[in-house]
């Protein structure tokens, strides 16, 4: 698959290895912008502060498959939106996911050490699915469906509770949620 990774951060930079690891052609675009058109789907993981002057710096986004991977971390979604996943719909008019945002980038490198896969929380629109799961298993994670895009602002405020665990002495840390009868 041909990805596109808008930020090079531990996240974006972080996903962008483990995806070229598994095969997957990748175009990393910083702070200088760039051009998607190729790409079959695009991440976009920056700084929320600047999603809306990331998102102005990429050509090409029109009508992409595109995954959120930012967090709302002292900062509200642009104004008029629930959600940075929303606002970022409403710049590519494509199918547009929340994932890859309450999972710590740090780890990455640990995935293949867990007995069990651990679990990527995504929700957003069906037609994101096919590449939020390919893109999930090819990290080494396992998609889990939190339902549609209207669920995202419910996903960037999970962060802080993500974040309060890790402090309250557990560290960095992955999830896994499953039927009982995957357990």
């Amino acid at each position: 698959m041909k990805v596109a990774v808008v930020g090079r951060g531990n996240v974006g930079g972080g996903l962008a290895d483990r995806w070229e690891d598994a095969g997957h052609e990748v175009t990393r675009i910083g702070k200088e912008g760039g051009d998607v058109s190729e790409a079959e789907a695009v991440l976009v993981a920056v700084p929320s502060s600047a999603l809306e002057s990331a998102l102005g710096d990429v050509a090409g986004l029109e009508g992409k498959t595109v995954i959120d991977a930012t967090n709302r971390v002292g900062t509200d979604p642009p104004s008029g939106f629930a959600s940075n996943a929303e606002f970022v719909k409403s710049k590519t008019g494509g199918p547009t996911a929340k994932a890859f945002n309450i999972n710590f980038a740090s780890l990455y490198d640990h995935l293949g050490e867990a007995r069990e896969r651990p679990g990527n929380i995504w929700c957003g629109d069906e037609d994101a699915r096919g590449a939020v799961e390919r893109l999930s298993q090819d990290a080494g994670y396992e998609a889990i469906s939190a339902g549609g895009l209207e669920n995202a602002a419910l996903q960037e405020g999970f962060i802080g509770l993500i974040f309060a665990i890790a402090r309250a002495g557990l560290g960095p840390f992955v999830y896994r949620m499953a039927a009982p009868e995957q357990l």
